[in-house]
């Protein structure tokens, strides 16, 4: 399977023009954005949990990142509420579930093969520092290698910038507004941005908090 697979090409999905869609795990749908391969994909997926449901235990060989957007995320190393950021990379197993429920925004087989490096971040207490070259926006690194820049950004209300991806970006609002040339952006509409190109945005009158990765996408779009 080949979803917006052509990372020369800018995308925009609306969460709610996207339909849900079942998965193997019985009470686990899923949200597709992008996606080169089957059940065994490179993909970029919002996922939701109905209450009680779990997947089979499994070993991510091409690493597993992602945010928290609703409930309380689970597996064997604990409890993670909406904001919770995680990365376990390549060779990290585990039986992810949720008792209360939990939809989570997750990228799978999109690490380095030799990335060992857990990451466990509660974004909603990391403290954001004023970006020197972009007036009314402040972020907050997640995570940070040769490869790629993962990053929160807040936004304060009607700033505006032109936001350029030299090597390819994803934004996904988590919360507030955002509006992408003439499209109006909310709360998990996902952006992706292809190398070289750009987009004029603009935080929404009540601000916008955003995850954003840079850096990524330069290698696979030249293939």
């Amino acid at each position: 399977m080949e979803l917006n697979a052509d990372f020369t090409k800018d995308v925009r999905i609306a969460y709610d023009d996207n339909p849900w869609r079942a998965s193997p795990g019985a009470g686990v749908e899923r949200k597709m954005l992008d996606r080169i391969g089957d059940e065994v994909a490179r993909a970029t997926t919002i996922v939701r949990f109905a209450p009680g449901s779990a997947f089979a235990p499994h070993t991510h060989d091409g690493g597993e990142e992602y945010i928290v957007l609703e409930g309380v995320f689970q597996d064997e190393d604990g409890d993670f509420p909406v904001g919770t950021y995680v990365r376990n990379p390549p060779t990290s197993r585990h039986t992810p579930g949720s008792e209360p429920g939990a939809t989570i925004f997750v990228k799978l087989w999109q690490f380095d093969p030799e990335d060992r490096t857990h990451v466990r971040i509660d974004t909603n207490a990391v403290d954001t520092s004023a970006d020197v070259s972009r007036t009314g926006v402040e972020t907050a690194t997640l995570f940070e290698d040769a490869r790629e820049h993962v990053r929160l950004e807040v936004w304060a209300g009607g700033t505006q910038h032109v936001f350029a991806a030299e090597d390819g970006a994803e934004i996904l609002v988590l919360e507030g507004a955002l509006r992408s040339g003439d499209d109006q952006m909310g709360p998990r509409d996902w952006l992706r941005l292809a190398p070289g190109s750009q987009s004029d945005l603009t935080a929404g009158a009540e601000g916008a908090r955003l995850w954003v990765k840079t850096g990524h996408l330069r290698q696979i779009a030249e293939k």
